[in-house]
């Protein structure tokens, strides 16, 4: 049963993420549903064990940390599409950082109060997996910082 702060919490969290993305929010109709046990047959053991059970790969370790094609970088799991190169800057981080998504209904927000920190989890709002967070400490033009492990992104090369 869930509690009224539990309630209210989701209500600010859903507001919240509607002013970021300075428009209505669009609820994502082509959702993937997939049981864990599928989940683990199409994808390898470190893109499950990040996707599905929000692990964390090792700063400054991933693929697309120092990467600097031009494209679009999509969800590890189902393709969606979700930023921009033209978006993505070297925050120091250790992870791939953009200031924007492409499309914030994309992407949905849950508080996570793990690790004792107040922080904001994003999720790929097609199929649930695990990006990363997005904290208030980005550059212009947003304010955003998007951190997201590379294992959760593939990338699509701009075609010339």
């Amino acid at each position: 049963m869930m509690s009224k702060i539990s309630i209210l919490s989701g209500i600010v969290l859903m507001v919240w993420a509607g002013a970021q993305s300075g428009k209505d929010s669009n609820i994502v109709t082509d959702k993937v549903n997939k049981s864990e046990a599928e989940w683990q047959t199409c994808l390898t053991p470190e893109e499950y064990q990040v996707l599905r059970k929000k692990g964390t790969e090792q700063a400054f370790t991933g693929e697309y940390y120092k990467h600097t094609e031009k494209g679009t970088y999509v969800c590890g799991a189902c393709e969606s599409e979700l930023f921009s190169s033209d978006s993505k800057y070297d925050s120091g981080s250790g992870w791939p950082s953009f200031y924007e998504a492409l499309d914030k209904t994309k992407i949905t927000y849950k508080e996570d109060n793990t690790l004792l920190l107040k922080r904001i989890e994003i999720l790929c709002a097609k199929c649930n997996s695990h990006l990363g967070h997005v904290f208030d400490d980005g550059p212009n033009p947003t304010g955003k910082r998007y951190c997201v492990n590379s294992v959760s992104l593939d990338f699509q090369k701009d075609k010339d």
